[in-house]
């Protein structure tokens, strides 16, 4: 009982010590850096040197590693510095040592892609330590959700974003509004057969009566969308054979082979104007259409898009 004791001793004294040697050579590093010629960089930068110098202390390596990371990005967010050098290896050295320490990679999303002072402007490498972030911990949605607002705030590629949401969507247990991002982020990119899918989907597996509202909603506007473009596709085939533009929707029609006036989802017909547009008689039943507005029209206010969880 005594030996047992003894080693139990000397073991909570090592890991106190341990402690204790990692806070003052921190705060060495920081009292050293200030003089340093190069002031915002790290003196190791390699996640696989950092690990095999743990010496198996993987874990209480990462959370040291995190750590350093929050007060970096705190200290320099309060000076309002203009670069974030360290942030980023900081992070990736942390979820090398740990790779399911998945507030890291939230945290990376939150602060490594946005532009200084609010973050170090590196929306790429927050892509990839998102993917590594997915890679290891593939049943997170919350990390597919990051990675897809990445894309959606930062590099504008809703296509990218659709995607990432739709991956996220497949998770079990995922948030029901993955396949929502999903469909609207096809949506931005222009991408109208896969929003249709990705809507349909949220429309037939969804039991709420207002998410199933909202998912019929933006299909009447994709259908609207797709006619439209449909229709201005044919006035410009129309003018390229006759050298003018149709003069009524009824000779646009039977130019086209198509049988009686083109309507819209509630069975009104669209409108042909002057200069060969193609309008909606409605506009403001179709809340989701992008398509069909006359110029300087102003949509009803729409549900905010934009959420975080």
């Amino acid at each position: 009982m005594k030996a047992r004791r003894r080693t139990t001793f000397v073991a909570a004294a090592s890991l106190l010590f341990s402690l204790a040697a990692c806070v003052i050579v921190l705060r060495n590093i920081d009292r050293i850096r200030p003089q340093a010629p190069l002031e915002d960089a790290l003196y190791v930068t390699s996640p696989k040197i950092v690990k095999r110098a743990s010496l198996g202390y993987d874990g209480l390596m990462a959370c040291i590693y995190w750590t350093r990371a929050v007060q970096y990005f705190g200290h320099r967010h309060f000076e309002r510095g203009s670069s974030y050098n360290e942030l980023a290896p900081l992070l990736e050295i942390a979820t090398h040592l740990d790779p399911h320490l998945t507030v890291v990679y939230q945290f990376g999303a939150s602060f490594l892609a946005p532009k200084p002072p609010g973050g170090a402007g590196e929306p790429v490498r927050a892509i990839q330590l998102m993917e590594y972030g997915i890679q290891n911990n593939p049943n997170d949605w919350k990390l597919y959700y990051d990675l897809g607002f990445v894309y959606y705030t930062e590099l504008k590629n809703y296509a990218k974003a659709s995607e990432a949401f739709a991956r996220g969507a497949l998770v079990p247990g995922a948030h029901p509004s993955m396949r929502i991002l999903a469909a609207r982020m096809a949506e931005h990119a222009g991408d109208i057969e896969t929003a249709r899918i990705l809507w349909t989907e949220t429309l037939e597996s969804n039991h709420d009566d207002l998410i199933k509202a909202n998912a019929a909603e933006h299909l009447r506007g994709l259908k609207v969308d797709e006619d439209i473009i449909n229709l201005e596709a044919a006035v410009e085939r129309f003018k390229q054979r006759t050298g003018r533009l149709p003069l009524t929707m009824f000779e646009l029609a039977s130019a086209e082979g198509i049988a009686g006036i083109p309507v819209d989802p509630d069975g009104n017909a669209y409108l042909l104007t002057v200069d060969g547009r193609i309008e909606l008689q409605h506009p403001d039943d179709f809340s989701f259409a992008t398509k069909g507005l006359p110029p300087g029209y102003k949509s009803p206010v729409k549900p905010k898009f934009h959420t975080k969880f």
